[in-house]
């Protein structure tokens, strides 16, 4: 890495061609492997080797919870939405959203990547000592929204801190605690973390021109990562639809309703309808399976009703383009 950009990983939004683009441009590209098997995360993890440039690969270790009686409650409240949008099928029950297991370390180390990435905390201790073993130059960071998880993940080996600021784009890292009135603004989040712990921090959260960056750094970052920056991005996978939301003047919220977890975005008729953080849904990630119907069906018809539109709350400054001018944006440099 030459500049201290780190694309952030976007599941569902990005692919390796991302990541191989901010590479090339000197940052630090990123794989989103959470949501991926192992076939198709070799093969891109490949990709990155043979680029010779820094990469990062990020993974979810939360803790799965079997599904429950709210699941089918779920399902049931959103027969109106099936029968407005001739869907049949009544939901997907399962769930892509795999937390770091034994496949997946399989996986990364056949590769070398320069950081191995977690969100939602760390996996179990034995994996990540395996880990760590099997690839002893890859740093291994993990996603912090309070002082506390830094802490916490400094005392139980992670040897970078993400430090995920309230302005950030989708899914809430935290694994601590619940309380998200706990969680505080990028720049007074990365100073209190740098003041709190002796590992590099990297600031996330709304960092989408040059003078955030600047902040970040001036806050004691020792880079940033930027994720809705690069939504618009030519080599991103962004869905013509949530470029288009992206583009137009929008609020965003932090909510409940598409997966179960807290996540910032764009409201979408679902949240406009149900609210930000309704009663009684199923939990993170099965909230999200008896939407995936309903969401195909509504895109079909050019209608982002049931789609996660994730990204950040600074969009005022992002553009369409080459992934290598966005880096130069973001560094300052007039394009």
């Amino acid at each position: 890495m030459s500049l201290p950009i780190l694309q952030a990983p976007m599941a569902g939004v990005q692919g390796v061609a991302l990541a191989l683009a901010v590479g090339r441009a000197g940052g630090i590209g990123s794989l989103p492997a959470a949501m991926m098997s192992s076939e198709p995360l070799v093969a891109s993890l490949r990709q990155l080797d043979a680029a010779k440039a820094a990469y990062n690969v990020n993974f979810f270790a939360h803790t799965p919870r079997e599904p429950d009686e709210r699941l089918q409650r779920w399902a049931d409240s959103l027969a109106a939405y099936r029968e407005e949008f001739g869907v049949r099928e009544v939901a997907s029950m399962g769930s892509e959203r795999r937390p770091f297991g034994e496949e997946a370390l399989a996986a990364v180390t056949t590769a070398s990547p320069t950081i191995v990435s977690f969100h939602f905390g760390l996996p179990a201790k034995p994996l990540l000592a395996e880990l760590k073993r099997r690839l002893p130059d890859t740093f291994i960071a993990s996603t912090a929204t309070t002082v506390d998880e830094a802490r916490w993940l400094e005392e139980n080996g992670a040897q970078m801190v993400v430090a995920q600021g309230w302005e950030a784009g989708g899914h809430r890292g935290h694994f601590l605690s619940d309380d998200l009135s706990l969680h505080l603004p990028t720049r007074e989040l990365v100073a209190a973390i740098r003041a709190a712990v002796r590992l590099p921090v990297i600031a996330a959260g709304g960092i989408t021109t040059p003078a955030q960056v600047r902040a970040a750094l001036a806050a004691g970052a020792s880079a940033v990562q930027c994720g809705t920056a690069f939504l618009l991005a030519d080599e991103a996978a962004t869905p013509d639809l949530h470029r288009t939301a992206i583009e137009q003047p929008h609020e965003t919220v932090v909510t409940t309703v598409m997966t179960g977890r807290p996540a910032r975005g764009i409201p979408n008729r679902l949240i406009r309808d149900l609210g930000e953080t309704p009663d009684d849904l199923p939990g993170y990630p099965h909230t999200a399976g008896p939407l995936a119907p309903l969401r195909a069906a509504a895109e079909a018809r050019g209608r982002t009703d049931f789609t996660p539109l994730w990204c950040g709350a600074n969009t005022d400054s992002v553009r369409r383009g080459a992934a290598e001018d966005i880096v130069a944006r973001l560094m300052g440099e007039k394009i």
